[in-house]
């Protein structure tokens, strides 16, 4: 729902002590992100720079405009890999206005409340989406880790002893800070041979410029660039929405999702005027802020302005940070944003729940598409909805004493996916002359449960029989005064709704 000016407030101050945790959280979260938006330069086939820059300008605006405070956006893979062949067949400059598209589609999804879609991802979608997510987190680190010497295998146990041994000792600082620092120290002291963050790509320097894309204004330009824009925007906005619900549950507080669809709209324009590409939120670095102890939007703003920080400042030292300080903090993520206690579930909970939550698991780490795999899950869940409702129906016959009428007694849901059982209920032969259904406990929800009634009726009357349908409840009357073919539900036939 969305915030007054006073929560927003909060979400900026509170005390001195959030404050603080805020800002060093910020810090953790930048450092985490030069790795992660260099690789996805990579992928998308750009200079590292257009990660970098987009991960600061999307960062430190959607502080302001977005809708849930504490979750961290920036450059990610999921939006990186739907640009490649635009990049490849058209060049950067053709992506930077693709994003400023992206940024407008994900402005109106917000005033049309396409944020309402979330209502029919189920739990176990999202449950799937944050194993999966989990899994490929981790997946990502293995590259660092092939190949390597047991220098490499040694710091990355080291920071993880730190990462969870620290916080029994104190938590004035977040733990994996200190294991990035340390090791950072360690590395550069002992000029250790192991892989850093300079390995990754070149790093800019100075600050990003304010450009707008040098691509002609024409509807040929608009023609190639909306298909991959409405791709992003799509992508960007499922796996902004699901993370803001994971953060949601983790800091046991609600989120304005409309609001995020704008802010995230707002953020992608800025980063591609700034010469960035798109992005969206990102659970790993989220889930870096909040167990580092970020929770207001200055540990989102904090994130952004220390990576432009370390980039326009400190570009050479955050060269030399190992790799494996980095793959140690990624680690603990992966580990943090897996839900363990859904393996136990896979006993208790409904085998049709387990199946929704593994085929999104699989999908997306089969295909490293994350809204594929979501829309795997909603479609599953979908379709064993509807089997479950199908048969919550029933149909009793009842014959009168003098044997003259029949009553067919419908109680439950008719709807497309129940229609067939519907109609093989009257399938029977009637030995008596009227017939009466009565349709008082039931509900008809769309024209092809109208249509299924229309087909019983039609063939009772061929066969010789009078019918009467009594008992409409007034939206199931409505919807058959509109739609069917045999007698309505007005008071010309006798029938009055209720």
């Amino acid at each position: 729902m969305p915030i007054s000016f006073q929560q927003y407030r909060r979400q900026w101050f509170t005390d001195g002590t959030a404050a603080r945790r805020d800002i060093m959280a910020g810090i953790v979260v930048a450092l985490a992100l030069i790795p992660e938006a260099i690789g996805f330069s990579i992928i998308a086939g750009v200079d590292p720079r257009v990660g970098l820059y987009a991960s600061v300008a999307i960062a430190m605006v959607i502080a302001f405009t977005g809708g849930r405070s504490g979750m961290i956006s920036a450059a990610t893979a999921a939006v990186a890999v739907l640009v490649v062949p635009l990049v490849r067949d058209h060049g950067v400059e053709y992506l930077f206005a693709a994003t400023i598209l992206m940024g407008a589609i994900q402005i109106l999804a917000g005033l049309l409340r396409l944020d309402l879609l979330m209502q029919f991802v189920s739990r176990s979608v999202i449950t799937g989406f944050v194993n999966a997510l989990a899994i490929l987190i981790f997946m990502a680190q293995l590259p660092q880790l092939i190949h390597v010497g047991w220098q490499t295998y040694a710091m990355v146990a080291g920071g993880l002893a730190i990462i969870y041994l620290l916080p029994r000792v104190t938590t004035a600082v977040p733990s994996p800070l200190v294991a990035i620092l340390v090791l950072s120290a360690i590395s550069i002291g002992l000029d250790l041979p192991v892989h850093t963050v300079g390995d990754m790509g070149a790093l800019p320097q100075g600050l990003p410029s304010l450009v707008l894309p040098d691509v002609p204004l024409t509807w040929e330009t608009l023609r190639i660039i909306l298909p991959y824009s409405a791709a992003m925007a799509a992508v960007g906005l499922l796996e902004s929405l699901l993370t803001a619900q994971i953060v949601d549950d983790m800091t046991h507080s609600d989120s304005d999702k409309r609001r995020e669809c704008g802010g995230q709209g707002g953020a992608n324009i800025v980063a591609a005027l700034f010469g960035g590409m798109g992005g969206c939120a990102m659970i790993g670095q989220s889930v870096i802020n909040v167990t580092s102890g970020g929770r207001g939007r200055l540990s989102t703003f904090t994130a952004g302005a220390m990576l432009l920080f370390l980039l326009a400042v400190l570009g050479p030292f955050v060269g030399r940070v190992p790799m494996p300080a980095l793959v140690a903090v990624m680690i603990m993520v992966s580990i943090g944003t897996f839900s363990w206690n859904s393996i136990a579930n896979l006993r208790r909970h409904p085998p049709t729940s387990s199946v929704v939550m593994l085929t999104t698991v699989v999908v997306v780490v089969a295909t490293h598409d994350l809204s594929l795999g979501v829309l795997s899950g909603v479609l599953l869940s979908g379709v064993f909805f509807a089997g479950k409702v199908q048969r919550m129906f029933s149909v009793e016959r009842e014959r009168s004493a003098d044997g003259q009428a029949t009553t067919f007694r419908v109680t439950g849901q008719i709807f497309f996916a129940s229609v067939e059982r519907f109609t093989r209920a009257f399938q029977e032969d009637v030995a008596a002359p009227h017939v009466v259904i009565d349709v008082s406990p039931a509900h008809f929800w769309d024209i092809s449960a109208v249509g299924a009634l229309d087909k019983i009726v039609s063939r009772l009357r061929r066969e010789g029989r009078s019918v009467e349908v009594i008992g409409y409840n007034r939206a199931s009357a409505d919807l058959v005064d509109r739609f069917a073919l045999h007698d309505k539900t007005g008071v010309e036939t006798g029938l009055a709704p209720h």
